[in-house]
């Protein structure tokens, strides 16, 4: 029965056609109303006002730069506060969930999960590094980057007796683990404390 679902999706949706998604890249750069939207709200409810749609609430695109700019402006926010706020750098280095990604001014439109590891920002021969638990950075095409992460620290404030104690703690946890809670929330901990113990001593 799920398997037809998406099958009978489609046609509603374009007739049995596959049905075209536009990149983030092509969306338009200045708001504009979703007129096939609006002509079937009229035809339905021809008295009331049609409701605003997400396009409604968008902010345009900036726009792409024609020249690689020299800087990679970048955007570091935790939920409780700023960490770095349109501060012009010559490259980050983010803890992907598929490994290590630099990004420099010009890069390509991404969006990479997090992972536990190191976020470093590089700016001349200076670089900055935080212990991140998970997020996401968002690249845009314009030289912008935006970093979200749950939790994060500056790692020259990290105890290193901590962690190893941490290490331990949890993995005598996983080791002793009964039940699938218990030994996920176990190797959550393992998972973490060996992140920041490489972040330490690599």
């Amino acid at each position: 029965m799920y398997r037809q679902a998406s099958r009978l999706l489609f046609r509603a949706l374009g007739g049995g056609r596959p049905v075209g998604r536009a990149f983030s890249t092509n969306a338009p750069a200045v708001p504009v109303e979703d007129s096939a939207f609006v002509e079937a709200w009229k035809k339905v409810a021809p008295n009331l006002d049609p409701p605003k749609t997400p396009l409604s609430f968008m902010k345009p695109r900036p726009p792409t730069p024609s020249s690689i700019p020299s800087k990679l402006t970048v955007n570091f926010v935790l939920p409780y506060q700023s960490e770095i706020s349109n501060k012009e750098v010559d490259m980050v280095i983010v803890p992907a969930t598929t490994g290590q990604m630099g990004v420099l001014p010009g890069h390509v439109a991404t969006i990479a999960e997090l992972k536990p590891g190191i976020l470093s920002v590089h700016d001349g021969n200076e670089a900055t590094k935080y212990f991140v638990s998970s997020g996401f950075a968002f690249i845009h095409a314009n030289s912008i980057t935006d970093i979200v992460a749950v939790e994060a620290v500056p790692v020259d404030h990290i105890d290193p007796s901590l962690v190893q104690k941490g290490l331990a703690d949890f993995t005598q946890k996983l080791s002793s683990a009964t039940t699938d809670l218990e030994k996920a929330e176990a190797q959550i901990g393992v998972d973490v404390h060996s992140a920041l113990n490489a972040a330490l001593t690599g």
